[in-house]
């Protein structure tokens, strides 16, 4: 199974070919809560991209790249952030 949102890359049609092992889930037009990427886009608002002010554009572009480095060296913290247990299955 593998979740989509609605990016028009993610829509199926003539152009995307889904294997038949692979069932495609749409998520709501609306629901942050179930895309897991939206509560990491929340966490760094609040907790690395917060009250600053850069200075130039090129600044902008050192700071998100931390900020990637960041995650992209902790993925318990990424496993976490997208965690909810009410959406767990179980074996």
């Amino acid at each position: 199974m593998l979740v989509c949102d609605g990016a028009g890359w993610h829509q199926p049609g003539r152009r995307l070919r889904i294997p038949a092992n692979i069932t495609l889930l749409p998520l709501p037009s609306y629901a942050p809560e179930l895309n897991p990427m939206e509560n990491v886009w929340a966490y760094l608002r609040a907790n690395k991209l917060c009250n600053l002010v850069w200075d130039s554009y090129q600044a902008i572009i050192t700071a998100r790249a931390n900020v990637w480095r960041f995650l992209i060296d902790d993925p318990g913290r990424i496993a976490s952030i997208g965690y909810r247990k009410w959406a767990t299955v179980n074996d």
